[in-house]
């Protein structure tokens, strides 16, 4: 049987999870992290929640930043795909606004409560010049 992906409505943890990195206000919005959680970020990879915030502090800490879910959808095996676009600009240069897509992969844990084992995020292009 092949594994498939179906469209679904974005689920209110996954809304935490963006609004905590636009805020880098992590609390609730990463607890379904854990110090066994593996993020790719391009060809970075951070391993461990405490890790993770550190990360999107110093990528996002620069920048007012917001991420919009544009669609989000459920696959097998604890899959879950997410694109979106982020709109963003230096504090410094705050009329200097850029958008990228993103894509974010989750892989979920098995059982128990929501847990993410893994996540893997493309973005861009971006003109990087403009936000870094």
């Amino acid at each position: 049987m092949a594994n498939t992906a179906h469209p679904t409505n974005v689920p209110a943890w996954v809304l935490k999870f963006m609004d905590a990195i636009d805020t880098l206000s992590f609390d609730e919005g990463f607890a379904p992290l854990t110090e066994d959680t593996d993020l790719y970020f391009g060809t970075a990879h951070i391993h461990g929640v405490e890790a993770i915030k550190a990360f999107f502090v110093k990528i996002d800490g620069p920048l007012h930043i917001t991420h919009e879910v544009l669609e989000f959808w459920t696959a097998d095996k604890g899959v879950r795909l997410l694109r979106g676009e982020a709109t963003m600009a230096k504090k410094s240069e705050p009329d200097r606004v850029v958008r990228a897509p993103f894509t974010h992969i989750f892989y979920l844990a098995e059982g128990g409560p929501l847990r993410i084992r893994e996540l893997r995020i493309t973005a861009g292009p971006l003109e990087t010049h403009a936000v870094m």
